[in-house]
Formats: C-alpha cells, sequence, structure tokens
C-alpha cells in the first residue's frame, strides 16, 4: 500500500511542478503532494506497528535503520519540491 500512496505522492508533486510552469493554478497539486506524502509516511509507521505486534524483530532490525533515513530524505525533498513554486512566485512578484 504504501508504494501505491508513495507513487501518487511523486505523481502529485510533478503535477504541482507541471501546472506551475505552465501558469495554471498549482495549489490543489501541491497540497495532494504534501498529503499523500503525509499518508506514505503513516503507512510506513504502519508497517513498523505490525511487525512490533507480531515481534518480528529481525525485520525492525533490518529494515527500520536504512528506512528511517531514506524517509528523512523524500520527505524533504517532497516538501523542498512542493512548496518551490511558492518561492517562484514570491521571487517573481517581488522582482516586477
Amino acid at each position: 500500500m504504501w508504494i501505491l500512496i508513495g507513487v501518487i505522492a511523486i505523481v502529485a508533486t510533478f503535477i504541482n511542478l507541471f501546472m506551475y510552469i505552465t501558469g495554471k493554478d498549482y495549489k490543489l497539486a501541491m497540497a495532494m503532494g504534501l498529503s499523500f506524502t503525509a499518508l506514505t509516511l503513516c503507512a510506513e509507521y504502519t508497517i513498523i506497528t505490525n511487525w512490533v505486534e507480531v515481534k518480528d524483530w529481525a525485520a525492525i532490525e533490518d529494515v527500520v535503520p536504512s528506512m528511517e533515513k531514506a524517509l528523512w530524505f523524500l520527505s524533504i525533498v517532497s516538501i523542498l519540491l512542493n512548496i518551490t513554486p511558492i518561492f517562484l512566485e514570491k521571487k517573481r512578484n517581488s522582482s516586477n
């Protein structure tokens, strides 16, 4: 499930950037990109919770340390990409 939600977050982020580039209203796509990023994190947390409930310590020890770094990195990239149009729009408006 997390893969599907993550792919939707990526697609929404690129739609956000595309809509900004083409001059269309990008705010809904931005909100969707950030929302699906948050849902991806929740889905990952659910996976970890399931591993804890069944006491699958091997899965936790193997996956969680690298998954933590990946989730931090991807979340930061998602936030930066999704808010980039806001900063570009402010920059463009201040230069006019």
